[in-house]
């Protein structure tokens, strides 16, 4: 997988988002922990949910998203971030609690440069954990507009080709195994799907 920006995406493409809340002054933050989740949102035909970064528009991914706090529980971060950038909310109808799974992989990756400044100093790497999220076809979308520019729901091998991150690249092209039950149970050693290097995460 290439870090280029994707091809002009095709004409299924949507783009529906949040209303912005009103500017505010810029305030300090608390330097990002270099621990994360990635939730593959997926149907039950394996059609998957992406979403086209506000930051680096080209570039599609899966739901990410860091710690809130270091003692954060990390299906509650999943729980969270899912919330946040689509409006799905996990324990609403259609979509129980556990249609989120932890699919007990994880990535090991280089940030990249640009993005380091939102980390302590000193922190070059971050440990991504990946959950699955099975919504009912048709799930409505609603993106956070400072976050992402558009969706598109795509099947899992077209999804696969379309992330830029190689690690969620490959985390889609486990789809079928996971989906099926086959996945780790989660519990124990994590295995690692690959130390990807510069996955530009945010």
């Amino acid at each position: 997988m290439s870090d280029t920006p994707a091809a002009p995406p095709p004409s299924s493409v949507v783009c529906a988002v949040a209303e912005a809340a009103p500017a505010s002054a810029p305030s300090a933050r608390p330097p990002k922990i270099p621990e994360s989740v990635l939730v593959v949102i997926h149907t039950a035909d394996l059609q998957v949910l992406l979403i086209e970064r506000a930051d680096q528009p080209g570039y599609w991914q899966s739901v990410t998203g860091s710690k809130d706090h270091p003692h954060e529980a990390l299906i509650e971060t999943a729980r969270r971030e899912v919330a946040e950038e689509t409006g799905i909310v996990v324990g609403a109808p259609g979509i129980p609690p556990q249609a989120l799974r932890d699919w007990g992989l994880r990535n090991v990756y280089e940030i990249y440069p640009v993005w380091r400044h939102r980390y302590a100093p000193g922190v070059t790497h971050n440990t991504e954990h990946v959950f699955g999220l099975l919504v009912p076809a048709g799930t409505p979308v609603v993106l956070s507009p400072r976050e992402h520019l558009r969706h598109q729901w795509l099947p899992w091998q077209a999804a696969a080709d379309r992330c830029f991150s190689p690690s969620n690249a490959e985390a889609l092209l486990h789809l079928p195994r996971l989906a099926a039950g086959l996945a780790p149970s989660g519990t124990g050693a994590l295995p690692e799907v690959g130390a990807a290097v510069a996955q530009g995460r945010r």
